[in-house]
């Protein structure tokens, strides 16, 4: 419920366009999943979950559950989340962090997003 409380403030603060869209970072306890909305015309642009990524590579490059942390897992994912919203010509974004503190994995995926090329 607190979460919840912390997310609507910060919803009230953040607006995505379709200029600069918005980062949607959720995460449960297993995966994390991220969304890019444009709020304006009520649209998700991209989206994607850890759990995609990984079922998508080959063997060779998959996110390998016992092999990653759940932190390097999103710092990874973050990175190639950056990489497809380039592909769709997105670079300058706006993060929400959906009411969790910035820290531990949803750091991480932030940190992995810039890494990738994403300004936020």
């Amino acid at each position: 419920m607190r979460r919840i409380r912390r997310h609507i403030r910060v919803r009230s603060r953040v607006e995505g366009t379709s200029k600069r869209p918005r980062l949607s970072v959720f995460r449960s306890s297993k995966y994390i999943y991220a969304q890019l909305v444009d709020d304006n015309a009520a649209r998700t642009l991209i989206g994607m979950s850890d759990r995609s990524l990984a079922k998508n590579q080959p063997k060779a490059g998959r996110l390998r559950a016992e092999k990653m942390t759940k932190t390097e897992r999103a710092r990874a994912f973050g990175e190639a989340f950056a990489k497809k919203a380039r592909e769709a010509n997105i670079i300058e974004v706006v993060f929400d962090r959906g009411g969790f503190s910035y820290h531990g994995r949803t750091q991480a995926f932030a940190e992995g997003a810039r890494k990738g090329g994403l300004k936020f």
